[in-house]
């Protein structure tokens, strides 16, 4: 578990990272460099979740061997399926990231939401969702084990 206590924005105690696949954690469906050797340190922390609607269909392969909890999304109502998603494991207990529309509920309803503007860009609306906006996942990921950052940021 992660806990931050922020000022002006609460106390969070984090025990779930859901995360986006495809234009989060990878490009074009290849894990981006480094990803994989970040999510085995978080996970030390925090359980890890993916919720995917796997576009390049490599999700499972290229997360083989992760400490990672895969769902492959169905098409239809991502968006829906992502925020029932964190709902079911506790959405004040949840850091949300991701770029894309489908996800930008979950970000708005996460404890913490992390919109990416990486190759694949990101929805207007996801970022208008989020608490935070990072340019690199690697650079997101380490906010949670920095987490004077996030206080930084977030603080008013």
């Amino acid at each position: 578990m992660i806990s931050l206590s922020i000022p002006d924005y609460g106390d969070i105690e984090l025990k779930h990272v859901v995360s986006d696949y495809n234009g989060t954690l990878a490009v074009d469906g290849i894990l981006i460099e480094g990803v994989a050797d970040a999510l085995r340190t978080l996970s030390e922390h925090i359980e890890i979740h993916v919720v995917t609607a796997d576009t390049f269909g490599l999700a499972k392969a290229q997360l083989a061997g992760l400490p990672v909890t895969l769902v492959i999304a169905p098409p239809e109502n991502q968006a829906d399926t992502k925020l029932d998603y964190i709902r079911k494991l506790g959405a004040a207990n949840v850091v949300a990231i991701g770029n894309g529309r489908n996800d930008r509920k979950m970000l708005e309803h996460a404890a913490l939401g992390i919109a990416l503007i990486q190759k694949e860009g990101a929805a207007a609306e996801t970022l208008r969702s989020a608490d935070v906006v990072s340019t690199s996942i690697l650079e997101a990921l380490d906010l949670l084990s920095n987490t004077k950052r996030l206080k930084a940021t977030l603080r008013s």
